[in-house]
């Protein structure tokens, strides 16, 4: 039985070669066949290293992290944990709000576990793994909330303008008449209105002995930058992803040797015009200090309209935080004439 089988075996594959043997062709090769169109010359492409190179290479990311973790940016206690969940703060009190704000136009909704800026916070970063995959994520013109208007503090500094700029008109702006309700202890333009008053747009412009100068004509506008100050190359722990303005920047704009910020006894002549219109309106019984959150508050009540405007420009360009160094003329102007008109008017209605 098993000599038979094999003996089918043996026939089954012998028939197999013969049939694979009668399709081969005999004979000498063929003519060869046209040649095909030549391919246009290519370049090489860029080493798909490069990209990521640009952050990642040595110890370059681990030095902007290090300078990252020196800024208040960095912390979420100074506004993620107040304001970081809440939809209607958005887009500026966490990443996720800043992230869905800028590319979904608003904030889904209250946002569970918010979390503090980041490096993708401002860069659009692993997207497409390009040239710019690392690219900010505003750099055109922002609109600004106080009066709709659009405003170009040049490039990159238009991302710190989205989050750093007035929330709240002026009053008479806000609700024009011959009184003003402040309804909240939090009033004011809002914490950071920095955008404004380097713009040198928003506050409450009382007429005084000072005129003020023309919007946008700010030195700190047109011949320096957000960016050119807050981030100049790291050194002597300022500058770079600190953002803590860099005194090596200073010196090389006014070419003048600084230890601090205060050129030109501009910082010092600012905060005593700070002093006394806080003074004054504490006289006035528009503001007081409060124990509890140890900060000067408004005090809620309908007031006439110069001592609301005069509080709205007092607190706003007190945490504006550069004590006129943004815009000089702009903010002594400011002071000045709101400090005046609120003497006079207490002259002339004791």
């Amino acid at each position: 039985m098993k000599y038979k089988s094999l003996l089918k075996l043996l026939t089954l594959g012998f028939s197999f070669v013969f049939i694979f043997a009668s399709c081969t062709k005999e004979g000498p090769m063929g003519p060869a066949g046209t040649d095909g169109s030549n391919g246009s010359d290519g370049r090489d492409g860029v080493d798909g290293n490069v990209t990521c190179l640009v952050c990642h290479s040595g110890t370059n990311m681990e030095q902007k992290q290090a300078e990252f973790a020196m800024s208040e940016h960095s912390v979420g206690a100074i506004a993620v944990d107040y304001a970081g969940g809440r939809a209607s703060c958005a887009p500026c009190h966490s990443h996720e709000q800043f992230v869905q704000t800028i590319t979904l136009g608003s904030v889904a909704g209250d946002i569970t576990n918010p979390s503090a800026w980041q490096c993708s916070t401002c860069h659009g970063i692993h997207k497409s793994f390009e040239g710019k995959d690392y690219a900010l994520r505003v750099s055109d013109p922002i609109t600004l909330l106080v009066n709709g208007e659009t405003t170009d503090l040049g490039g990159n500094s238009n991302l710190c303008a989205t989050c750093h700029q007035a929330r709240t008109a002026e009053p008479n702006t806000a609700s024009p008449g011959e009184t003003f309700r402040i309804s909240s202890a939090h009033y004011g333009p809002h914490h950071g209105p920095q955008a404004n008053v380097v713009a040198g747009i928003g506050f409450a412009e009382i007429e005084g002995s000072i005129a003020y100068p023309e919007a946008g004509s700010s030195i700190h506008l047109n011949q320096a930058s957000c960016t050119g100050c807050h981030m100049a190359p790291f050194s002597n722990k300022q500058g770079g992803h600190s953002y803590i303005p860099s005194l090596d920047a200073c010196v090389e704009c006014h070419g003048a040797d600084m230890d601090d910020y205060n050129y030109g006894g501009v910082q010092t002549e600012v905060e005593e015009m700070l002093v006394e219109l806080r003074d004054e309106l504490i006289t006035l019984g528009v503001v007081f200090w409060d124990e509890e959150a140890l900060a000067y508050e408004p005090v809620v009540g309908t007031y006439p309209m110069l001592q609301a405007q005069a509080f709205y420009n007092w607190i706003g360009l007190e945490e504006d935080r550069s004590l006129g160094v943004h815009n000089p003329k702009y903010v002594k102007a400011l002071l000045r004439n709101t400090i005046d008109a609120l003497n006079v008017a207490e002259t002339t209605n004791p």
